[in-house]
């Protein structure tokens, strides 16, 4: 991480590029006993949050992040009643996955209590959701929570986590997949951030290899624009227990509640993969 003048800027040696936003000022730092945290205002994506010198969001884009790791998922499962969302400490996927009013309960799984308290203060519009009955904040290793949880005790596992580094290296495992597959019920469903295709096949087919080897029966990546992050192109992969059943079309047509970018459009379009994907995957095997 490279701050000069008014830019804060992430760089990334691996693949000779860098990221830069124009900051008015710096509203927070701190060390917590997992990573450090520091919280900008910049000129023209709202507030930032970076964690360990990595971009984590910005108020301007996390949109496209959120709805996309949320919403088809749980436009995909049948009947999502039991949600659980393992890191997410910023709460922007909990808040999407409240919209849904067949889910009965949602627990968060954040490692690091003060990302969830500082996403509090400083974007309290991700935080809005928290108090919902719902919603249970747990703040404990997602990985142990998962390996310790009864079979069959959950609908949809949603892994909102960082990259696989520090914290985050033990949710990208195939045990940690075998954990979770134990875990669905009947039709239930994984989905991941899954990093830049672009950028990070070398973390992203890896890690599809891994769902299949630990059972899972259908594995599809999903992709979508995030300006903030490295190559500015993004993925999740879903990962079902069974085979992967069809979007249910109506009820993303009907859906109470606004999105900014997802659709049922975004939703069928965004599981079509560039022939360098398919390649790359076909020569993971």
């Amino acid at each position: 991480m490279l701050e000069t003048n008014d830019w804060f800027t992430e760089v990334d040696p691996e693949n000779h590029t860098a990221f830069s936003l124009q900051i008015e000022r710096k509203l927070h730092e701190e060390q917590t006993s997992f990573q450090k945290i520091e919280i900008y205002e910049t000129t023209g994506f709202g507030k930032l949050m970076v964690i360990d010198g990595f971009v984590m969001l910005s108020s301007r884009d996390n949109f496209l992040y959120h709805e996309m790791m949320t919403h088809p998922a749980l436009f995909t499962h049948p009947d999502p009643k039991r949600v659980w969302i393992i890191g997410g400490g910023d709460c922007g996927s909990l808040k999407e996955v409240l919209r849904h009013s067949e889910v009965e309960s949602v627990i968060q799984i954040e490692i690091d209590e003060r990302v969830t308290r500082l996403a509090e203060q400083y974007f309290p519009e991700l935080c809005e959701s928290n108090s919902d009955p719902r919603a249970q904040l747990t703040f404990d290793d997602g990985i142990r929570w998962v390996k310790e949880a009864p079979d069959q005790s959950v609908d949809v596992i949603i892994v909102d986590s960082t990259d696989p580094l520090g914290p985050g290296e033990g949710l990208f495992t195939e045990s940690f997949y075998r954990d979770c597959l134990r875990c669905l019920g009947s039709g239930g469903l994984l989905v991941q951030q899954s990093e830049s295709p672009f950028f990070h096949p070398h973390i992203l087919h890896p890690m599809r290899q891994a769902m299949k080897t630990a059972g899972f029966q259908a594995v599809h990546s999903l992709f979508f624009p995030q300006p903030v992050y490295p190559s500015g192109w993004w993925s999740a992969t879903l990962a079902s227990k069974d085979a992967l059943g069809q979007p249910r079309e109506e009820a993303i047509e009907n859906r109470p509640f606004p999105t900014r970018y997802y659709n049922l459009a975004i939703h069928k379009a965004a599981f079509a993969a560039p022939n360098f994907f398919l390649e790359d995957a076909s020569h993971s095997r």
